[in-house]
């Protein structure tokens, strides 16, 4: 895994979120207003959104919102995705990946920071990886986990029973922030918060 990840966009004035969420449609509206509203204070603040290219669900709301009120948007997107038809073809910038893992690393390396909304088992993946590489120092930025009706509940409740059972250092949970509305993960972005890992990886609870 690249060390740029450590370093992205540190010679580049552009700040770049990636956000993580659904690609389904078939979900109700409190999420699919809360992205949007993500999209307008993304646009409105001069943050680039990065995400998964994807015009369905969560994905497409947040781009169509940030495009419809002036932002920038990079789209990054596996090959296959984009013959099969998933593809936004309104992005500011289209990035086409090989492979998922592609996607992911590329993703990573053009952010600032990452924000969760809501999602299914491929957001629970990007999360959980993201998650897993600052454990490791490999990605340093701020990640947010937008909890938009309560939705994350659950999976907070067991990253408290790993750190319960020692499975997980208590220092882990400053490795992201909770969040309940787009208004507080916006100004998380320009609370900075070192983390180092290797003041927790090897400790004994």
């Amino acid at each position: 895994m690249s060390d740029i990840i450590n370093n992205s966009l540190s010679d580049n004035h552009e700040f770049g979120v990636v956000i993580y969420s659904a690609s389904s449609d078939a979900i109700a509206k409190v999420y699919i207003d809360a992205a949007k509203h993500l999209g307008v204070l993304l646009a409105k603040s001069n943050i680039t959104c990065i995400n998964g290219g994807g015009n369905l669900g969560l994905m497409g709301a947040v781009i169509d919102s940030v495009l419809l009120h002036g932002g920038k948007v990079k789209g990054v997107i596996p090959k296959f995705m984009v013959d099969s038809g998933w593809c936004h073809h309104n992005l500011t910038e289209q990035i086409v990946t090989k492979t998922m893992h592609e996607r992911k690393q590329k993703m990573a390396e053009l952010s600032n920071a990452a924000i969760a909304l809501p999602g299914g088992v491929g957001t629970l993946e990007e999360l959980l990886e993201i998650i897993t590489w600052k454990q490791l120092g490999l990605y340093k930025h701020p990640i947010i986990i937008l909890n938009t009706n309560n939705y994350y509940d659950a999976l907070l409740e067991m990253f408290n029973n790993m750190i319960e059972q020692n499975f997980m250092h208590k220092r882990y949970r400053d490795m992201w922030r909770v969040v309940n509305t787009p208004e507080e993960a916006v100004a998380e972005l320009s609370r900075e918060t070192p983390w180092f890992s290797h003041l927790a990886k090897f400790e004994k609870a």
